[in-house]
């Protein structure tokens, strides 16, 4: 598990979010908090095969779809489908190089995907809400590219 300087490193660093599961409707954290990361400086990939667009961003239906570098994969879809997404997640860092930390939303946890991750080298965080944690991190805001 990440303490908080750690996490912290990773996301003053990191940039680019693929945020799986995004949802269109903006009453739903998987729609509030990916807007709220674009309001971080953050740029945001939403992966939602079942939309064209979300945010004005195009959605890719897989995070192997995606053609830019991918900093994070942001999860919002229940426990027991973390895993393939992990597994996915793992399968472009080792092609592509990328993916330097995977996060499960709030609420969501899966120590199988945990334990997959860490053995390859990926910074893993579950059960918690990047909303929550950047402005507990960054008071003053994180700081922007």
């Amino acid at each position: 598990m990440l303490n908080d300087t750690e996490l912290k490193a990773l996301l003053e660093r990191l940039n680019t979010v693929a945020v799986v599961g995004m949802s269109t409707n903006p009453t739903k954290a998987a729609h509030r908090v990916p807007a709220y990361l674009l309001t971080e400086g953050f740029e945001v990939i939403p992966v939602n095969p079942h939309v064209e667009t979300i945010l004005e961003r195009r959605c890719y239906r897989s995070l192997l779809d995606i053609p830019e570098s991918i900093d994070i994969v942001e999860v919002f879809r229940p426990s027991e489908d973390a895993l393939p997404v992990v597994e996915e997640a793992l399968a472009r860092h080792t092609a592509r190089g990328d993916v330097a930390l995977i996060w499960l939303q709030l609420g969501i946890v899966n120590e199988t995907a945990r334990a997959l991750a860490e053995a390859a080298g990926i910074p893993f965080v579950q059960d918690r809400c990047m909303a929550i944690e950047i402005p507990r991190l960054f008071p003053g805001g994180r700081v922007k590219r």
